[in-house]
């Protein structure tokens, strides 16, 4: 989040879905929750962040959109970036080839325009509207 630019979301095609959400992954076997964040974001966007704060963390049940059998615990923090992103970030929502699997870009949605609507997912769109309601 930047409150100049607004909040940073990624738009992505996986398993024939299109979806809004905002970047990160999965933990890797070994791996704390916070290594996980700075590898992460370093993978996908080519960035180097500074951690700030632990902003929430899933307290229901959440069933994976990907796989029924799967539960998801998201973790979500407010991050500082320590250099510019190394990646294209575009203005516009699903910036890349249509139908391509894995296909994913980058975009900035100011905050007069942030809300849970812009989010894919129930545990982001929870959080969006945290944030669009001033709660960070």
């Amino acid at each position: 989040m930047d409150k100049e630019k607004g909040i940073l979301i990624t738009d992505e095609f996986e398993n024939g879905k299109r979806f809004s959400k905002f970047p990160g992954g999965g933990l890797e076997l070994g791996e704390g929750i916070r290594d996980c964040l700075l590898r992460e974001w370093k993978e996908e966007l080519g960035q180097t962040i500074e951690i700030i704060e632990h902003f929430y963390t899933t307290d229901f049940l959440q069933i994976s959109a990907f796989n029924p059998e799967q539960q998801v615990i998201s973790i979500y923090f407010l991050v500082k970036a320590l250099n510019e992103a190394h990646v294209k970030i575009s203005d516009v929502p699903f910036d890349f080839a249509e139908g391509v699997e894995g296909a994913q870009s980058f975009r900035w949605v100011a905050m007069k325009n942030f809300s849970e609507e812009v989010m894919t997912f129930p545990i982001d769109k929870m959080v969006a509207g945290m944030i669009a309601d001033g709660e960070w």
